[in-house]
């Protein structure tokens, strides 16, 4: 199970760039294990850290003020390449909710609904002015809003989302009308129960 999300004010941290893929959030030799924690310190690790692993001082995970963000934003295409859910479980470890960019690699969207993290899609427009605020950031998903800017989610997932579900916790939760339906089915035409 994953956290319920609804609403969410939170400071963001605007990491700029098309075409991050899921080798740059978390590049393989980051990833130690086979499980979903141990992986935070490898997020972003080529541009978080110089040489024998001092924190870069110019890269925005680093500043101070950064710190806390729970709202990533970024470029078009984000999460494309492999399938590496290790970049989701990274970016939720550190401590992020959000994520929005103009598009996202299709299975790592997928992946982050599934991980309790959310996607937004909005214009490159949208993210350099949330970008350019000093103060935090307001989701409110009931509404699919982000600080104003409205954004769009497909029910199944927003119900993930709000509900802290995975995707078969959000099938069982219509277990009993399952159930009635297979009863049903095989009552009325019984020649398909073999």
């Amino acid at each position: 199970m994953n956290p319920p999300l609804s609403t969410l004010t939170a400071r963001a941290v605007h990491i700029p760039g098309e075409n991050i893929d899921t080798d740059t959030i978390i590049p393989s030799r980051e990833i130690k294990g086979v499980g979903k924690t141990g992986l935070a310190d490898g997020l972003f690790a080529n541009w978080r850290y110089l040489e024998n692993r001092r924190p870069n001082p110019d890269f925005a995970l680093n500043r101070p003020e950064n710190r806390d963000s729970q709202i990533l934003l970024s470029g078009a295409n984000f999460g494309c390449g492999s399938s590496r859910e290790q970049a989701v479980w990274a970016l939720k470890e550190y401590g992020f909710r959000v994520i929005d960019a103009e598009s996202f690699g299709e299975i790592f969207y997928k992946n982050c609904i599934q991980n309790g993290l959310l996607p937004i899609r909005l214009s490159k427009e949208a993210i350099e002015t949330l970008a350019r605020k000093d103060a935090p950031l307001t989701l409110d998903l009931p509404a699919r809003k982000l600080d104003g800017f409205g954004f769009d989610i497909a029910p199944a997932d927003k119900a993930m989302l709000e509900g802290g579900l995975d995707a078969t916790a959000l099938i069982l939760k219509d277990e009993d009308a399952i159930t009635a339906f297979e009863e049903h089915h095989f009552r009325t035409q019984p020649w398909l129960n073999l």
